[in-house]
């Protein structure tokens, strides 16, 4: 039997940690399952040499942690595991050891050499789970290593690995507030990164260690501002409650100078009665002297960035934004926020309370608000308590003098509800709005005195408190419905109800003298029996007639005074002791005798009715402090506005000098309208916040800079490429070659577009086009990035300062030795996409490129390429209608874009099908995203009538599928218009080998990567109609494969180069599994969705 103390004590530590869970009887059965040793397998598994052993070990005890079983007697078996080469094993391993790392602190820091050796792993997930467990081993003595990590991994290239490092300065914060300084220096490292992955966390780490220090925020206050709308959800949150405690200390309150904003006829509508009266104390001299108020561009930039956010799925940006507006806006803005509650209501019943506190806050001061949504605060038999008494206390808090008839009806139907706390409720709720709105109190009374004759004893009980108060305002009016009431005490047993009738009556016995006696002739029988508060009432009467009607209650009040002399409770003998003193006058008593009758039937004023949320709005809404009605733990105070306005130039950010050229300044002069549209309703001063020349710079000098890194990323190619003359003696080659064909083609197109007779030079434009595009690709490899920026913007100010010619097309095909460029041409007419079929054009660069080949690892940079081409799709961009007989279509050309690599080419095609001539075709005032650039084509100077023309725009989408948007204008119209591109199009084809491939492939994995299965459809089995319909879907050119069942394409993004791999494998029965590796996760999942579609049709 000495056994079983360690038999039991092994069998329990196995069944909480294994599956299933096994009783401690032996006789259970347990004893002989197979699974009895569970973990000796586990540990056996994780000492194995066999990496798929380990993962499956780490697999079934990360499954374990998650089903919330204790797995900590594994540490050390797991722990070795660290170094384990295997990336899969690698990571969960960290998983593991972050959740277990606190509580095995020791064996944690035997391991610390293995975790910095992780931070400098090529794999950015290890590097950040290194740092993840490293920080979350609480031991003071690894401080100085956890610094300098967190210092390492603020610099990491890797965003995600800077988030991390973001999420573990407040870990080192708490465990060692000496390292303020330094961690405020990487915080402030961290404040200036321009991703948006970042952007969250850094500032959560800003609220937990140093909030105080604003100074941090100006500088990144636009930036913030702008990065907002893509910003992770939870990062989005932080981010809005920082910068409505920055705004309120940066600007001025918009509402301060009421009495001189009386423009808006809505202001009143908005406000409240209360606010107005405070903002009247100032007295008339003052309000002249103060200027009136022009809102802050920037704090105007702050309104407008977080509107669109009012339509996110996440509750909590929603209840976000809504606070920010409620306290920064300027009143008549506020009521956007509204909708977007109400559409709130509509989840779940958590979400629902939450809402439901903050909007009975806000009803309160801005009731005209929510007045048109007051259908949507009416109560379902579904909702839970909770949620019907917050909607009652809304639809209370809105009710007027025009809505109180239909509120009252719903109130009816109400009390017939079988959930008695909302009755309960609702019976309050009618007493406020009687005690609110003088014109309904009778009606009030009448109903709640029918409710006396209720069945149910709650509902009787909850009307006589509340008669009891309204009665309190008119007692005069209402003798009979104090003597129905009296009656009442025969039936009604709930205490409060009995007390509040007998108070009643007592505080107006003058207005029933013939029935106060009778019912304190009836409660003195009852007295031993009733509840303390009714006794106490009971008293309180008897003093009250003793000292009106002595006569015939002197015996009675003794009596009760007698009984209550004797009561079991302290405090109704000392009441009894104390009245007895006060009314019966005796020798001892003193001068207070005389004013018994003044203490007891003083006039007492009514009681007022108010919300429970009154005077809860000094808490920030959305707040715990705000959901609790108390001051929690960390809640920061919200400031009050300043009485002047701080300096505004903190907040502008300064140029560095290399980023300032000629053009960039001409680009900057051009861009003098503001960023968003007037239909905002803004006035003139505040609508400046976007055209700041900071904020202007700032996007291009990100531009520049990633363009001239992807020149020195090429650099390699053009050092391999051969000198420069062989590429022109190459050239010369190609032109030979190539001037015959394009120019058959391009009569035929004549013919057909009814053009005027072209020459030769224009019929060559394709291929110079290439030629073009060529060159300068290899001079911006050859030249330093600052000398590449240069050449790249010529072109651009060339075409900017000379103005248009009346006949520019025949002028440049004359110039038969001069090289052509597309931008000089007004009516090209572009050569017709060929057909997947036809063999890839390979261009020039490709083939100097491959001259130069070596099997080295020098030639890992991928080469780019022309493009596959598949049939274009063409998009409309300005119906014949609407475009009042002007049509506009486009579609991706999928070639470069020779003025600058990093736009997008965008063939327009006008078409005029009036009978006059339209004139001064051109593009104006584009309304783009931030760091979203357009190169404009040059004026169409005239398009006579049936005549079509064929212009190339560029546009520097960011890497994204947000539309550019912009205005095309003729001589006498303007038309809106946006051009919003496929994911496909936002990519160039890139050359590499299978061994490339796959060593690219291999960097990308974990978050880089997106699966997804497919069912291929029996006319998308063959090699070409797979290719086919891929390239169609996407930019992308095919990489070689030694497998049968696999396709394999590589591409890159035009904006940053970010290179993108996707594998099609097929498998059986039609399946197949398609994955795409990409740094860029949005791009990436959008562009699985896309070729899925494009395979499934």
């Amino acid at each position: 039997m000495s056994a079983s103390p360690a038999y039991s004590e092994e069998k329990g530590g196995s069944s909480s940690l294994g599956e299933p869970e096994y009783g401690h009887d032996p006789a259970s059965g347990g004893i002989f399952s197979s699974d009895y040793k569970r973990h000796d397998d586990l540990k056996e598994m994780l000492d194995s040499n066999k990496d798929s052993l380990k993962l499956e070990a780490m697999k079934r005890i990360v499954a374990m942690i998650a089903r919330g079983k204790n797995a900590s007697d594994l540490f050390p078996a797991v722990v070795k595991n660290v170094a384990c080469k295997n990336i899969e094993v690698k990571k969960l391993v960290y998983v593991y050891l972050v959740r277990y790392a606190e509580e095995q602190q020791d064996l944690a820091l035997l391991s610390i050499s293995t975790f910095q050796r992780g931070l400098k792993d090529p794999n950015q997930l290890i590097r950040a789970s290194a740092l993840r467990v490293l920080s979350s081993i609480r031991v003071p003595i690894i401080v100085p290593i956890m610094m300098l990590a967190i210092k390492e991994a603020a610099s990491d290239m890797s965003p995600y690995v800077r988030k991390t490092a973001a999420h573990a300065i407040p870990k080192l914060y708490s465990l060692d507030s000496d390292q303020k300084d330094q961690l405020i220096e990487v915080i402030e490292k961290l404040l200036a990164d321009k991703t948006t992955l970042v952007a969250g966390s850094v500032v959560m780490a800003f609220e937990e260690v140093c909030p105080e220090r604003i100074d941090l925020i100006h500088k990144n206050y636009r930036k913030l501002c702008n990065l907002l709308i893509d910003v992770e959800e939870w990062g989005q949150v932080v981010i809005i409650n920082m910068l409505t405690r920055y705004a309120r200390t940066q600007f001025l309150s918009p509402n301060q100078n009421e009495s001189l904003l009386e423009e808006n006829p809505e202001k009143a509508f908005y406000g409240s009665d209360e606010e107005d009266s405070k903002d009247d104390k100032p007295d008339a001299a003052s309000l002249v002297k103060r200027k009136p108020y022009v809102m802050d561009p920037d704090h105007r930039l702050l309104l407008r960035n977080t509107k669109p956010l009012l339509q996110s799925r996440n509750a909590a940006v929603v209840m976000a934004v809504a606070q920010l507006y409620f306290h920064l806006a300027p009143k008549a803005e506020v009521g956007v926020i509204a909708k977007a509650l109400v559409r709130l209501l509509r989840s779940h019943s958590e979400v629902q309370w939450v809402v439901l506190q903050n909007v009975a806050t806000m009803s309160i001061k801005r009731r005209g608000m929510f007045e048109p949504y007051l259908k949507s605060f009416y109560i379902r038999s579904t909702d839970p308590t909770q949620i019907k008494i917050l909607k009652l206390e809304v639809l209370t808090n809105l009710a007027n003098e025009t809505n109180i008839s239909t509120i009252l009806r719903e109130f009816q139907t109400y009390i017939r509800s079988m959930d008695k706390d909302f009755v309960a409720a609702t019976i309050q709720a009618i007493g406020r709005c009687a005690t609110n709105i003088g014109k309904v109190r009778d009606t009030c009374l009448n109903g709640l005195v029918q409710l006396l004759s209720n069945r149910d004893e709650l509902v009787v009980a909850e009307s006589v408190v509340v008669i009891k108060k309204l009665l309190q305002m008119q007692p005069s009016q209402h003798s009979e419905i104090i003597k129905h009431m009296a009656k009442l005490t025969d039936n009604i047993q709930v205490p409060m109800a009995r007390a509040s009738i007998l108070w009643l009556i007592g505080e107006y016995c003058e207005h029933v003298p013939k029935i106060a006696p009778d019912v304190l002739r009836k409660m003195s029988k009852s007295f031993t029996g009733e509840e303390d508060i009714v006794k106490l009432q009971v008293i309180n009467l008897a003093a009250k007639l003793y000292l009106t009607n002595s006569k015939q209650s002197k015996l009675l009040t003794q009596y009760v005074l007698n009984l209550a002399k004797y009561d079991q409770n302290y405090d109704i003998r000392d009441r009894a002791r104390f009245i007895r003193q006060l009314i019966v006058p005796t020798e001892k008593s003193g001068a207070l005798n005389k004013y018994a009758k003044k203490l007891f039937l003083a006039q007492k004023p009514a009681p007022i009715l108010e919300s429970s949320f009154k005077d809860r709005d000094h808490f920030q809404l959305g707040s715990l402090s705000h959901l609790l009605n108390a001051k929690a733990v960390g809640y920061q105070e919200l400031p009050d506005w300043p009485d002047e306005a701080p300096d505004p130039s903190v907040r502008n950010v300064e140029v560095p000098e290399w980023t300032k050229c000629t053009s960039r300044e001409k680009r900057k002069e051009k861009v003098e309208k503001p960023f968003y549209s007037d239909s905002e309703g803004e006035s003139g001063p505040t609508e400046s916040a976007d055209s700041d020349p900071e904020s202007v710079s700032e996007s291009e000098s990100e531009s520049s800079s990633s363009s001239s890194e992807s020149g020195s990323d090429s650099g390699s190619r053009g050092e391999e490429s051969g000198d420069q003359s062989e590429e022109e003696e190459e050239e010369k080659k190609k032109k030979k070659k190539g001037k015959e064909g394009p120019r058959k083609e391009q009569e035929q197109v004549k013919k057909g577009k009814k053009k005027p007779p072209q020459d030769e030079g224009k019929g060559g434009s394709e291929s110079s086009w290439e030629e073009g595009s060529v060159s300068e690709s290899s001079s911006s490899e050859s030249d330093s990035g600052s000398e590449a920026e240069e050449s790249q913007s010529e072109p651009e100010s060339k075409r900017r300062t000379t103005p248009p010619s009346s006949k520019p097309a025949p002028k440049a095909s004359r110039k038969g030795t001069k090289e052509i460029s597309l931008l000089d041409l007004d009516d090209f007419t572009p050569v017709p996409p060929q057909p997947a079929s036809s063999p890839a054009v390979v261009s020039t660069s490709l083939v100097t490129d491959l001259e130069g080949l070596t099997l080295t690892n020098a030639s890992l940079a991928p080469t780019m390429l022309s493009p596959v081409f598949s049939t274009m799709k063409t998009y409309e961009l300005l119906h014949r209608m609407a475009g009042e007989g002007l049509s506009v279509e486009y579609y991706f050309n999928r070639q470069p874009f020779p003025p600058d690599p990093h736009m997008v080419a965008v063939q327009i095609q006008f078409s005029n099908n009036t009978e006059s001539e339209v004139k001064n075709l051109r593009v104006s005032e584009p309304k783009l995203v931030s760091g979203m650039r357009i190169q404009e084509f040059q004026e169409i100077e005239s398009l006579a009538p049936g005549d079509t023309a064929s212009v190339i725009m560029g546009i520097d989408f960011c890497d994204s599928t947000q539309a550019a948007n912009f205005q095309l204008c003729t001589h006498s119209r303007q038309f809106y218009v946006s051009i919003q591109p496929p994911v496909g199009e936002l990519m160039a084809p890139v050359f590499m080998s299978e061994n490339e491939f796959k060593k690219e492939q291999s960097k990308l994995t974990g978050m880089s990567e997106i699966t997804e299965k497919l069912t291929l459809l029996d006319k998308c089995q063959s090699d070409h109609t797979i290719v086919q319909r891929v390239t169609a879907a996407a930019n992308v050119s095919r990489v070689p494969c030694g497998a049968d069942n696999e396709y394999r394409f590589a591409a890159k993004t035009v904006t940053s180069g970010s290179l993108i791999l996707i594998t099609l494998e097929q498998k059986e029965a039609a399946r197949a599994h398609l994955t795409v590796n990409s740094e860029k996760m949005v791009i990436g999942t959008m562009l699985v969705q896309d070729i899925s579609q494009a395979l499934a049709q």
